[in-house]
């Protein structure tokens, strides 16, 4: 077993999940991975295992409910800290995240307990993006800093690393939200309580195959997730103290 684990979240991704494996499996940074898949009706967990019998790196985890990215998420994050993993990444199945970008997260991981990719430090790395869907991304990042005060140009993006000791600080079945407000809840239960949480720079390019699971409900739902985190947080905007 190797030290790191890559989370990969399917639904309906049998086009993209043989190359995403073959992909991370030739990486220089031994990665094990989890492809956990929301019962896809494509045949996606048949594939995934496939290649789980033929390559102990790759574990699959079936859920029969389809009940959203987060859910997905945290059944991922339960298995990998029963195994007992240091380095548990999110990441998607449709190269939107390069696998490439790994070792990166993992340098910074070595000092940090949650390293985000942004797409937006140090400039706009977007690739085939079209301008109504940048905007809300920049601006949702924006909102999220507004309300919460989390310093992160990039509050909403799903390429991570978590320490190991980050996830068990956090009490995963209280953790509500979904959508891109589960991104944001994640890294702020760690912020507030004075985890290290460190940006890396990456480049996204939107997915060639598949389609994008965005919907107004997600929208909606990081909208209003974000005041919540406030109250959590006694309408503090910065981190509490360490204890």
């Amino acid at each position: 077993m190797n030290e790191t684990l890559i989370i990969v979240p399917t639904d309906n991704e049998r086009d993209n999940l043989p190359r995403m494996l073959e992909k991370l499996l030739s990486l220089p940074a031994k990665v094990d991975v989890l492809v956990v898949d929301d019962n896809s009706p494509d045949g996606t967990g048949k594939i995934a295992d496939e290649f789980a019998a033929k390559n102990s790196q790759i574990h699959v985890l079936h859920r029969t409910e389809k009940n959203g990215l987060g859910r997905a998420y945290i059944a991922g994050f339960k298995w990998a800290l029963e195994k007992n993993y240091e380095f548990i990444f999110e990441m998607d199945c449709d190269f939107s995240h390069d696998p490439d970008e790994i070792p990166n997260f993992l340098k910074a991981a070595q000092k940090n307990d949650l390293v985000l990719g942004s797409r937006y430090t140090g400039g706009v790395r977007v690739l085939n993006w079209p301008l109504k869907r940048l905007l809300l991304s920049r601006c949702a990042g924006i909102y999220v800093w507004i309300i919460t005060g989390m310093p992160f140009t990039d509050p909403t993006g799903g390429y991570k690393c978590f320490r190991r000791q980050a996830l068990q600080a956090i009490e995963l079945d209280a953790v509500k939200s979904n959508g891109y407000s589960f991104q944001i809840e994640m890294t702020h239960r760690l912020w507030r309580e004075g985890f290290n949480v460190a940006e890396v720079p990456i480049t996204f390019t939107d997915r060639v195959n598949g389609t994008s699971k965005l919907s107004r409900d997600i929208v909606m739902e990081a909208f209003w997730m974000v005041w919540w985190l406030l109250i959590q947080n006694q309408f503090r905007r910065t981190p509490r103290p360490r204890s």
